[in-house]
């Protein structure tokens, strides 16, 4: 199931700004942080798409949702300019960013390339 996240629960589990000036993924598991609206179309064609990759993941990784009109300054701290954006975070490396609603395929090779998990 993919969680909302809050600028609180976002600096807990995903990465602290207001402590850290470098990237410190605070999760024990990787993890894709959606930027959304619920406004945004291409965000509301997406979103089954991550329940689907959440459902089938499973424990291996966290899906988080931040709705960028509620937490602008979220939005603000990673550069979001346009909708729907996945923050792709594996465990002890950089994170990677991809924008665009990306087909179910096209996100299950990032996972596997970027987050190194599989099925």
């Amino acid at each position: 199931m993919t969680t909302v996240l809050s600028k609180e629960k976002f600096l807990e589990k995903v990465f602290n700004f207001e402590q850290h000036k470098e990237w410190k993924f605070e999760g024990k598991v990787p993890a894709i942080i959606d930027f959304y609206a619920d406004w945004c179309g291409p965000c509301k064609m997406l979103a089954p798409v991550l329940e689907q990759l959440s459902e089938e993941y499973g424990e291996k990784i966290n899906i988080y949702k931040v709705d960028t009109e509620a937490e602008p300054e979220l939005s603000a701290a990673f550069g979001i300019r346009s909708i729907p954006s996945m923050l792709f975070c594996p465990v002890g490396e950089q994170p990677q960013m991809a924008h665009g609603a990306l087909p179910k395929a096209q996100i299950e090779q990032i996972i596997a390339d970027v987050l190194q998990v599989s099925k």
